[in-house]
């Protein structure tokens, strides 16, 4: 089947500041390994996490939660994303801020139940038509978006599956197109699509596929036998918040359509599901899969949300909720009771803590090779010693913001490696947050004293 492509679309790729991270980098005896899994130093704090882990697996973390402390880019929110990848592939990772919480749109206990509820899954089996191959053709049709024209979304795409008896060409809709792109989905791949909802699921890389890299994170799959289109067992994870959602625009009516999402739900609502989802396990044909909540900036949060939280934790349909602090001692928002890290010690009891420290130089110097890498920069030794340089004298996380500047620096010159006068440049056009706040006190010194 022809169809007319006005533009190929190159690869999506967002690279995030933890898409790199595959696990808690530790061996079979919960030791961990200098460099592994995307992670680097922070050796016992990984140990503890992974001790953790296995908690949580054997089902002995009921009514307990953990708190990562320490200071800001020492790695907290990393260890809260290794744990959701050791826990499993599919295991929901909800990741806010305290001050998310506080919205016009819902009340501030709502939010919290929100997020408790996107960060617990439901595994459901069902047995569907799909469409299974290897994907041996991916053609995206490109148009400006609508609400940034400066961006380009898909409008639709061409489809070519291939099993190891049959091969079909399908013109897909802008919606399927864009799960392709943020699933990262491209030729040599093996997906699965259900038919009647529009889902894609990546199973793995063909093992007949050009291979990209000796070492990743993907499984390799052999191709699928017999016809492309085909009845199978789906099993995919939904969370409770989508079961919640759902039930409640049914319940609505036409109307709700035009309501926000962002809208709050019934408990009565939330009841209906809890109990639906538990017939749905005792019948087999689903399993509660609890995922984590990582909560950062805790010592936002206010009495309110904390007496919630400490009660929600016994439920028995709590997600893993990971707290992070970088306070000593704090106010306890909404009292006059100054806490460790703001938060109140009957909560502070219930936590397993986990201290982060600053890096190393030579773990900065890793840090920085691994996020180049992650994100397709080449540096020259020379480059990379400067930013090390920078990073053990201004902070970490200001030395990985000027990764980006320093190479569009190099293309500029027509280089495909980052050299040291990039890496100078950027630092003169990006200052830190030090350079900034001194430069602006100087001005605040002169316009007091006009």
């Amino acid at each position: 089947m022809a169809v007319e492509i006005r533009e190929i679309a190159r690869k999506f790729e967002r690279i995030s500041a933890h898409s790199h991270i595959r696990g808690l980098g530790l061996d079979e005896n919960l030791k961990a390994k200098d460099v592994a899994d995307g992670l680097v130093g922070q050796k016992k704090a990984r140990e503890a996490a992974g001790i953790i882990v296995r908690l949580i697996k054997e089902g002995k973390m009921a009514g307990r939660g953990i708190l990562i402390a320490g200071p800001p880019g020492t790695g907290k929110t990393a260890i809260a994303v290794a744990i959701s990848k050791e826990l499993g592939k599919d295991i929901p990772f909800v990741h806010v801020s305290a001050s998310e919480f506080y919205s016009s749109e819902m009340k501030k206990t709502e939010a919290l139940i929100q997020a408790m509820r996107k960060a617990i899954g439901v595994r459901i089996k069902e047995t569907r038509i799909v469409l299974e191959g290897e994907v041996v053709g991916l053609d995206y049709n490109m148009v400006p978006n609508p609400y940034n024209p400066t961006q380009k979304i898909p409008e639709s795409a061409t489809l070519t599956l291939a099993t190891t008896d049959e091969q079909k060409t399908f013109s897909v809709s802008g919606r399927l197109a864009l799960q392709f792109l943020y699933q990262g989905i491209e030729v040599g791949d093996v997906i699965v699509i259900d038919k009647e909802t529009g889902r894609v699921a990546k199973v793995g890389r063909s093992k007949r596929a050009k291979r990209k890299f000796d070492i990743d994170d993907y499984d390799l799959v052999e191709v699928p036998r017999g016809r492309i289109e085909k009845e199978k067992e789906f099993t995919y994870v939904i969370t409770l918040h989508d079961l919640d959602e759902a039930n409640a625009r049914r319940r609505g009516g036409i109307f709700s359509l035009f309501e926000p999402v962002s809208r709050e739900i019934d408990n009565e609502i939330r009841e209906a599901v809890d109990e639906q989802v538990k017939k749905w396990v005792e019948e087999g044909r689903a399993e509660l899969v609890p995922g984590v909540l990582f909560i950062d900036e805790t010592h936002l949060m206010d009495i309110e949300l904390f007496a919630f939280m400490n009660r929600a934790m016994e439920s028995e349909m709590a997600p893993i909720i990971i707290l992070a602090s970088n306070r000593g001692f704090a106010r306890i928002r909404g009292t006059d009771i100054v806490s460790p890290h703001g938060i109140p010690l009957d909560l502070l009891d219930r936590l397993l803590i986990i201290a982060t420290e600053p890096y190393s130089e030579d773990e900065i110097r890793t840090i920085i090779e691994i996020r180049a890498a992650e994100s397709g920069i080449m540096l020259s030794k020379e480059a990379l010693d400067k930013l090390t340089e920078l990073g053990v004298k201004n902070s970490l996380r200001y030395t990985i913001q000027l990764l980006a500047p320093a190479h569009e620096l190099a293309k500029l010159r027509n280089s495909r490696k980052v050299e040291p006068e990039d890496v100078e440049r950027a630092a003169s056009l990006f200052v830190d947050v030090g350079q900034s706040s001194e430069y602006l006190k100087k001005w605040e010194e002169k316009m007091l004293g006009m």
